[in-house]
């Protein structure tokens, strides 16, 4: 390869893992936010908390944060030990992305129905009347807010929990218009008709579907990036190396 052409490819693989390590910077600090704001919601699903999006975007931020350093460093520094670290990890990093995807959709039903099983368990045995920032509550009435929807499945998951034993009645943030007591069942059981009736669950699911081309869009650019990032890399090393190997022999040619 030429000079003119290696300077050109170090120069823009070195740039490229600069701003990949700002989105890592970017990514850790988004973390940490939601972390911060949002702990409450790990309470959901106490079981599945190191799944939760904080915690994902914490362990992803410092994976590519490792990542685009030895990229970097690899790169302006010219060391073949650095690029075949980067390339080592991205490839790594590729068939967990490729594992990890191909399990969830393998057993998309069976974690679907766990998810929405340890959800229901924690209504039934977790759920108190406690209004404290990030408790249980104030999650879910954020929850049936936002989404306009009540419990995981529908409104009776609320019937009968270990709050209310022995009581038919929802949270006040079931109710389409909230007001106090809105969510206690009424003798004639005519109140349930001002309740949202779609579960949590499947209302999630749908914003979700509605947002596929958003994640579909970002994994086509990480699925870009680790390419260009491996065969990059791939040519830097050999070209390092073929440039050392011909600076030993022209050093050792001289001395002969």
């Amino acid at each position: 390869m030429g000079r003119t052409g290696y300077t050109c490819i170090r120069h823009v693989f070195c740039s490229l893992n600069v701003l990949i390590w700002l989105c890592a910077c970017g990514i850790l600090g988004a973390g940490i936010w939601l972390r911060l704001a949002y702990s409450g919601y790990a309470t959901l699903v106490p079981q599945y908390s190191f799944a939760s999006a904080d915690s994902i975007l914490l362990a992803a931020g410092c994976v590519t944060f490792v990542v685009a350093f030895f990229g970097c460093c690899g790169a302006w520094f010219q060391s073949r030990c650095m690029l075949i670290t980067y390339f080592s990890l991205v490839i790594l990093m590729f068939l967990a992305e490729f594992m990890m995807g191909t399990l969830a959709f393998v057993f998309r039903e069976h974690l679907s129905k766990s998810f929405k099983d340890e959800l229901q368990f924690g209504i039934e045995k977790h759920y108190n009347a406690s209004t404290e920032p990030g408790t249980l509550p104030v999650v879910w009435d954020h929850i049936h807010t936002e989404f306009h929807c009540c419990g995981v499945r529908d409104y009776t998951d609320w019937f009968r929990i270990s709050a209310w034993p022995l009581e038919d009645r929802v949270p006040d943030s079931c109710c389409i218009k909230r007001t106090r007591y809105c969510g206690e069942l009424d003798t004639e059981g005519k109140n349930k008709e001002s309740w949202y009736k779609e579960g949590c669950a499947s209302a999630i699911q749908m914003w979700l579907v509605t947002r596929l081309h958003v994640v579909g869009t970002v994994g086509l650019v990480v699925a870009f990036l680790q390419l260009f990032g491996l065969v990059a890399s791939m040519i830097l090393f050999c070209t390092v190396r073929h440039k050392r190997s011909s600076h030993t022999y022209k050093s050792y040619d001289t001395a002969t």
